[in-house]
């Protein structure tokens, strides 16, 4: 039996011993990466226009998918977006009137820059040309939802104060791959347009990201979230094609590297993304796209970064939260369904020499996609031959622990989602995307969940301001969690687990940690002490043992997308369906001379609810264990077996 428990002045001690590394901005100074660096107008990751025989290589059904794509397309009328769209986000909390005239424009563009150079007929310039200047005329090329509160914007970009936001730097990679495929049919037509995109990019780019600072950089002394590599991808893609002074460019590219490093120095060694699986796409395997980049122009100068294990685990992570082929470990805002990029996670798994990655990633290969104007699609359209050959299979390990993120996993046998699986979390309430969930546990069968993280629902005004704890998913009595005294818990660093302990043996495996502090003081608590056993073959058992300074009221919850009955006083069940769509009634046990169980069906009602809608559909069930006598010291166990 191992034995794992969590110190806090460890923990700080091995964050500040990560903080000096540096992985990136300290191996070159700025001359030896100028020297590293292919020049501007020399560098080739990909294929140019005229290298016919280059784009012979590519994957056939990729570019003609992304053909039929831009033929659909060829008439698109590329809108301005008014004003009070923009406005909408200030004035009802809507974002996606804004965002997806956006986003639509840029996905049209980066499908027919590709579909013009695989086809090289001439036959889509002009509607790519079209699309260049609507997207160069726009006020602002991030979104609505990124621009700062207050009156002095009050819904409206301030033009004369460019800042650099997500989607403003995927918008500067998208015209960047215009210029390095097209840019001489550009010039044919006439010189303006090269000319205008790269004044726009200087201006909303490259200048803001040197002279201002941005929250997401890391600088102000704050850890970074998925912004940072995102945008950092995105910046780096941009300046290594359209950047020709060397000396600027590679001003830009040493800056970022030190912007990059305050995203990696802090990240847990265990390699373990707080946002969960969803954002793993824009954070740790965001960081792996600038890694590519980085090789692909230098060449191969940071390949050492794929022997370091801290990155390595940040890799394996996207399988290790994998519950079952359509499932991932939801915490936080994740979602319980993710994407997965075929191509980029085996892409990722091969060069950190990770076979398990790598025949994760080739499972999920979906061959035909429709290729597109972006590193991961450039990419995988020139190694769909190998990725075909690969070996495909879901590693789905036995046990995971990871000690800094303070999350485990188990499952009935490795390498399949038959039988029960089970996972819960300690950490604190202020992490990235945080709900307040301390504590909390899922439970799955055969792949299929039982007793769920809802997870996040539709992003409004209200998700990222301080009214976000206002809505019912982000709190913890919506997660399988207690009330206690009336109170839930907070959010916040210092409110947090204590006192982790994770056990893993050959037929069980156990998870403790003490709730207290993660609640208010006026919950009056002193100790709760949750423990997670997890019998293999058998069920979970969750026994939550209390030491309170009153106890007026206490209320255990436990959510469900599941009807739920309580079928005679202590056996609650829950009515569970199988992929196939058999049905198989799973028990609650509970004490019902101590607890009285009632069940809800949450009403999905508010534009945020619309998210959850998609995740679960209109299934949502909360069951209160009312605590009929509370006592300061106590004990509540819940069994769950099928």
């Amino acid at each position: 039996m191992k034995k794992y428990v969590l110190f806090a002045i460890l923990w700080a001690a091995s964050c500040s011993l990560f903080a000096q590394e540096n992985l990136l901005s300290g191996k070159y100074s700025a001359s030896e990466l100028q020297n590293l660096l292919i020049p501007q107008a020399e560098w080739t990751p990909f294929p140019r226009l005229a290298d016919r025989e280059g784009w012979a290589k590519a994957d056939k059904e990729m570019l003609q998918a992304c053909i039929k794509a831009a033929e659909a397309s060829i008439d698109y009328d590329w809108p301005t977006i008014p004003a009070t769209f923009s406005l909408a986000f200030v004035r009802d909390g809507n974002r996606s009137r804004y965002e997806s005239v956006s986003f639509k424009k840029r996905s049209v563009l980066a499908t027919m820059i590709v579909a013009e150079t695989a086809e090289n007929k001439g036959r889509f310039i002009d509607p790519v040309i079209n699309g260049i200047w609507s997207i160069c005329e726009e006020s602002w090329w991030g979104v609505s939802a990124h621009l700062p509160g207050g009156k002095e914007y009050s819904g409206l970009m301030d033009v004369s104060q460019p800042f650099v936001d997500l989607f403003a730097a995927e918008t500067g990679k998208v015209l960047a791959w215009a210029d390095y495929f097209l840019g001489d049919k550009f010039d044919a037509v006439s010189p303006q347009i090269r000319k205008r995109m790269n004044n726009e990019i200087k201006y909303r780019l490259f200048d803001p990201f040197m002279t201002r600072d941005h929250w997401w950089t890391g600088k102000n002394g704050t850890i970074p979230n998925n912004w940072n590599p995102w945008i950092c991808s995105n910046l780096l893609n941009t300046v290594l094609i359209m950047e020709k002074d060397e000396q600027k460019r590679t001003a830009i590219v040493d800056e970022l590297l030190r912007v990059l490093d305050n995203f990696l120095n802090p990240y847990p060694q265990d390699g373990g993304c707080d946002e969960g699986p969803g954002y793993w796409n824009a954070a740790g395997a965001a960081l792996y796209d600038n890694l590519v980049l980085l090789n692909l122009a230098t060449p191969n100068s940071f390949q050492y970064v794929y022997d370091n294990e801290r990155f390595k685990n940040m890799g394996r992570y996207i399988y290790r939260a994998q519950i079952g082929e359509t499932y991932f470990l939801n915490f936080a805002d994740a979602s319980p369904r993710v994407g997965v990029g075929a191509d980029m996670v085996y892409r990722f798994g091969k060069d950190i020499h990770d076979q398990d990655m790598m025949d994760f990633g080739a499972y999920y290969r979906k061959p035909g996609g429709a290729a597109s104007a972006g590193i991961r699609s450039l990419c995988a359209l020139f190694m769909q031959d190998e990725l075909q050959q690969a070996t495909q299979r879901l590693p789905l390990p036995k046990d995971v622990w990871l000690p800094d993120l303070q999350v485990m996993t188990a499952r009935d046998k490795q390498g399949v989602s038959d039988g029960f699986y089970v996972a819960a979390k300690g950490g604190h309430n202020n992490e990235s995307h945080n709900h307040n969930d301390v504590g909390s546990f899922v439970v799955f069968y055969d792949g299929q969940p039982l007793l769920i993280d809802v997870g996040s629902g539709k992003y409004t005004a209200k998700t990222f301001s301080p009214r976000r704890y206002e809505i019912w998913f982000n709190r913890s009595d919506f997660h399988n969690l207690p009330t206690v005294n009336a109170e839930t818990q907070q959010p916040g660093r210092d409110f947090k687990a204590s006192d982790v302990t994770y056990r893993e043996g050959k037929s069980s495996v156990s998870f403790s940690l003490d709730l207290a502090s993660a609640y208010p003081p006026s919950a009056a608590i002193n100790s709760w002490k949750r423990t997670i056993t997890f019998n293999r073959g058998k069920g979970v058992i969750i026994k939550d043992v209390t030491d309170l300074q009153k106890a007026d009221a206490v209320v255990e919850h436990i959510m469900t997308c599941y009807p739920v009955e309580v079928t005679q006083p202590g056996k609650l069940v829950v009515h569970y369906q199988a992929k196939n769509g058999e049905n198989t009634d799973f028990v609650i046990t509970y004490n019902a001379k101590q607890m009285q169980a009632k069940v809800e069906k949450v009403e999905l009602s508010t534009e945020e609810d619309e998210g959850i809608r998609g995740g679960w559909g209109d299934r949502i069930y909360r069951i209160n264990f009312n605590v009929i006598a509370p006592k300061p010291k106590d004990a509540y166990t819940f069994q769950i077996t099928k």
